[in-house]
């Protein structure tokens, strides 16, 4: 008597905590996505679970964003598309290397990212800096005053290569491309970017403005980690509406 009411609870416990473990949707997505460095890989999850805190006005235009990246995806087209700032810095070069990243992540093979600005200077060491801190393994390739860095977030991936550089330049696409104006003065100097099929504005408060002041590194982790939630909410909306 005693060893059935014990079998009745058992068969009764284990499937409650079966159910209990496999009730996080977060940590489920994280697990069968393609795995990043595993620091990366890690930062990602934890962002998985803030897209809450993206403001519903802003999902308004990424999920416009992750319905061209499907749209693309069922044409059986590429998905290329240019992050856009003025100085090809800072913000365009976070939004392409994340974008990049989640894209390879959620097996979403046909997008390309790229960036540039309105004029080129350099890929800002600060920003660099806020990359590697989330896991990115970046290692300049070439030095000067506008170095060639390689960009690294997956063993099975290969690096994306980052320096500064005009959006028109001839190393990126010249037509039928995504164009994400990702600051306010970019978005206002460029109504129009030739060969650009489609037009996004996904502007970021400059972290330049806080550059030598205290605040400077804690503005810069704040900045890069906004615009992963966001690369990396669109390219999960992307990847879910083709599962559709």
């Amino acid at each position: 008597m005693f060893i059935h009411l014990l079998l009745l609870l058992s068969s009764l416990l284990l499937p409650l905590g079966a159910d209990q473990s496999s009730s996080n949707p977060a940590k489920e997505s994280i697990m069968s996505l393609r795995p990043l460095f595993p620091a990366l890989h890690s930062v990602v999850s934890d962002i998985q679970t803030s897209f809450s805190d993206i403001p519903d006005e802003r999902k308004v235009i990424l999920e416009e964003i992750a319905a061209w990246v499907a749209e693309k995806q069922r044409d059986g087209a590429k998905a290329d598309m240019i992050f856009i700032c003025t100085h090809n810095s800072r913000r365009s070069h976070m939004s392409q290397i994340w974008a990049q990243a989640a894209a390879w992540m959620h097996g979403l093979d046909h997008v390309r990212t790229w960036s540039g600005g309105t004029e080129a200077t350099a890929f800002n060491s600060r920003a660099v800096k806020a990359l590697q801190d989330c896991g990115f393994r970046i290692t300049v390739a070439q030095e000067g005053d506008n170095p060639l860095y390689h960009v690294a977030f997956a063993d099975n991936a290969g690096p994306i290569e980052a320096f500064s550089k005009a959006y028109h330049h001839s190393f990126n696409p010249q037509e039928d491309f995504a164009a994400v104006m990702t600051c306010s003065d970019a978005d206002e100097a460029c109504p129009v970017v030739l060969g650009a099929a489609k037009r996004f504005a996904t502007p970021y408060r400059d972290p330049k403005e806080f550059d030598g002041t205290p605040q400077e590194e804690h503005m810069y982790a704040e900045r890069c980690r906004q615009i992963a939630g966001e690369v990396i909410y669109i390219m999960d909306r992307a990847a879910g509406m083709l599962a559709q």
